[in-house]
């Protein structure tokens, strides 16, 4: 991972990002459930911050959960990823954003498979991902 951080004033991110990416990076915005574009992807590959593009997870990570947004046992590299106690609407939770462009991507509950019993509950609108190359394609 890149320690390289990436600043960029409001106005380039909003030229740079959709306008959902935009409310769910720049502004902690969550997306409804079951909407999200990579909810159901199975295919393998990279997801990537959908603001910078720092790869973020893998595909043999990500799990249904049944919670409505793409989840994952892990990040690619814990580097990739940094925590922020988050008291918004009431509650208190662990915001999970992105090390390199500081973007919101969603929050990890302690509910989790796998060796951490975690589940990283990410936004699809934070995410872009790269299809895994099969070899001949």
């Amino acid at each position: 991972m890149t320690s390289d951080k990436i600043s960029l004033t409001e106005a380039e991110w909003r030229e740079k990002l959709t306008p959902e990416q935009y409310r769910v990076l720049r502004e902690a915005g969550t997306e409804r459930a079951f909407t999200g574009k990579y909810e159901k992807n199975k295919a393998e590959g990279e997801y990537k911050c959908a603001g910078c593009g720092q790869p973020l997870f893998e595909s043999d990570a990500k799990y249904d959960s049944g919670s409505g947004w793409p989840s994952f046992t892990a990040p690619a590299d814990q580097s990739a990823v940094e925590m922020n106690q988050d008291i918004s609407h009431g509650m208190v939770r662990t915001e999970v954003v992105c090390s390199k462009c500081a973007g919101h991507l969603g929050h990890v509950f302690p509910d989790g498979p796998g060796p951490e019993g975690l589940r990283y509950c990410i936004n699809s609108a934070a995410l872009q991902f790269e299809p895994e190359e099969k070899p001949g394609e």
